[in-house]
């Protein structure tokens, strides 16, 4: 019998009060037309009604991929845990999605990308859930907000705190998904599914495992079907066996605002001239700051905004290759690419499933990370994931705690405060006008990443901005650069809502930052990885040291 059917076909399957998990990363991977024909049911049937959805990366953005929005009706949705949220501009609409979760018409859930990620592996396996301690000490953490975005959340947790072997953990019961609805290039008849024109393989596999391994249905979108046996078996990302209907979309995008690019799938590789170098500017200054504190030969991992713009900053200076990015999408190596496209890369080295991509971010097996902020606290706590006064602006906290919470070194970048009127000149910073909002806060709003575990924990932490760099420490933030042309009382220490402490070797950032010329960088080698003996309680064993 043939598995494919129509989407409309695909969303009469759906059952009332079903759990639905759903593959995708904004725009990326998103099975838009699937999620359209459930909406377009919905209002012709009345069915399926109240369904509880999974997102472990947002379905769906704000540029014309609506996603998440086409199932964002009263009635038919009832509950959504997701990892992010479609986000976009303050001056844009909200979401659907945000509409109903700011009027507390269904109980919504920030839930960390790779914890919903082992939550479905734990539920293929038939498991209890996930016991980790990803999370503790922020929004996770049933102590602050337990990951309920609204008060119809917070009466119906998700996690709470447990003590196992000694040791405080969380704990998140499994939610069993009924239905998944994944995305592929290509499916044959039997149900295989290829992925040569994705940016990203994403969790589809996982997904699919977990619903059927519990009686569920897997529903795939593709852009093609091909005969039976004609699909390279190594190519194959998800066996025929566990898919039930395919769905055809020949128009689905690749990813937001983008049809097909051959690059982002691999296929070919871009020039290095190619891309774009970014221009001279507050922001490239930053990115620059932050490039200075890599090593060639080690793994980073990126994150959205300015630091983003760090891989064109080796590039410029010549250092392309020198380190090898990842991200939480699953790309390794390559180019991460900007804006719309971000969350794939070009040139790519390899696709990792997202899920074993977070089980090497959990486990801090990186070297690095690059990550921007919104508000820093007093404790050093940093807020990514919460803007209650326009809160589609964030899209929660994505990979951002599974990453933060075990990485040796993380580098923080933004602007000092928000609003500030800046310019250079003559290789000074010049500011012009202060912002309103100040961005060093005696108490984020969100806590996303928790200062004070990672004090306790040993991390280094680095804050750059374009006026100083800080570092975390024991006793607080202290500031150890100072941009020049900056009045350190006027510029620093007044915009900051609690004292800083100021290093007895306060220098000035680097000068050659502030012009319009390549640095003349270099990096420092990572020591090489070896493994040496060690002795604890009587036992011999091995631990890397880098």
């Amino acid at each position: 019998m043939s598995k494919h059917i129509t989407p409309a076909q695909a969303a009469a399957l759906i059952p009332d009060h079903a759990v639905v998990t759903v593959s995708s990363s904004s725009g990326l991977g998103c099975p838009d037309l699937m999620l359209r024909a459930i909406g377009e049911h919905f209002e012709a049937t009345g069915h399926p009604r109240n369904l509880t959805t999974l997102h472990p990366i947002a379905a769906g953005d704000m540029s014309g991929i609506k996603g998440i929005d086409h199932i964002a009706k009263k009635g038919l949705l009832t509950k959504i845990i997701g990892g992010s949220y479609p986000s976009g501009p303050s001056s844009a609409e909200p979401p659907l999605i945000w509409q109903m979760i700011g009027a507390n018409e269904i109980p919504a859930y920030n839930v960390p990308s790779g914890i919903l990620f082992d939550m479905h592996r734990e539920a293929a396996a038939k498991r209890p859930g996930v016991i980790t301690k990803i999370g503790l000490d922020t929004f996770v953490d049933p102590d602050r907000q337990g990951c309920a975005m609204n008060e119809a959340a917070q009466r119906e947790p998700v996690v709470r705190k447990i003590e196992f072997a000694d040791e405080e953990w969380l704990y998140f019961p499994n939610i069993i998904p009924q239905v998944a609805i994944i995305r592929a290039t290509t499916a044959d008849e039997h149900g295989n599914l290829t992925y040569e024109h994705e940016g990203a393989y994403l969790g589809g596999l996982d997904q699919a495992l977990a619903a059927r391994n519990n009686g569920g249905i897997v529903i795939a979108q593709v852009k093609r079907i091909t005969k039976q046996g004609s699909l390279k078996p190594h190519d194959v990302r998800v066996p025929g066996m566990l898919v039930d209907y395919i769905i055809v979309d020949p128009e689905q995008k690749q990813t937001t605002q983008t049809v097909y690019d051959p690059a982002i799938s691999g296929e070919i590789f871009r020039p290095l001239e190619s891309f774009r170098v970014p221009e001279f500017n507050v922001q490239k200054v930053i990115a620059r700051r932050v490039a200075q504190e890599l090593e060639a030969g080690s793994c980073v991992n990126l994150g959205f905004g300015i630091s983003a713009n760090v891989p064109r900053i080796l590039m410029e200076e010549g250092l392309h290759g020198s380190v090898t990015w990842v991200i939480e999408q699953g790309a390794v190596g390559g180019v991460p690419l900007l804006d719309f496209a971000f969350g794939c890369a070009s040139n790519a080295d390899a696709y990792m499933p997202s899920p074993y991509q977070f089980t090497y971010f959990q486990g801090g097996g990186f070297d690095a990370s690059l990550l921007s902020f919104l508000e820093i606290g007093r404790d050093g706590s940093v807020n990514v994931s919460r803007l209650s006064f326009r809160p589609h602006v964030t899209a929660g906290a994505g990979g951002f705690v599974d990453i933060t919470a075990r990485a040796k070194k993380i580098v923080f970048s933004g602007m000092f405060n928000a609003g500030a009127k800046l310019g250079i000149e003559g290789g000074r910073l010049v500011i012009e006008k202060e912002g309103k909002l100040k961005k060093l806060v005696n108490e984020t709003e969100h806590v996303t990443f928790s200062g004070s575990r990672a004090v306790a924990q040993g991390q280094d932490i680095t804050y750059v901005t374009e006026r100083c760099v800080m570092k975390l420490t024991p006793q607080g933030i202290m500031l150890t650069e100072i941009a020049p042309g900056v009045d350190l009382q006027a510029h620093i220490l007044e915009q900051s809502e609690f004292p800083l402490i100021i290093s007895p070797e306060l220098k000035l950032m680097d000068v050659a930052l502030f012009r319009d010329e390549p640095l003349g960088l270099t990096l420092p080698e990572k020591p090489q990885r070896i493994l040496q003996e060690q002795i604890e309680g009587g036992r011999s064993w091995l631990s890397h040291v880098s």
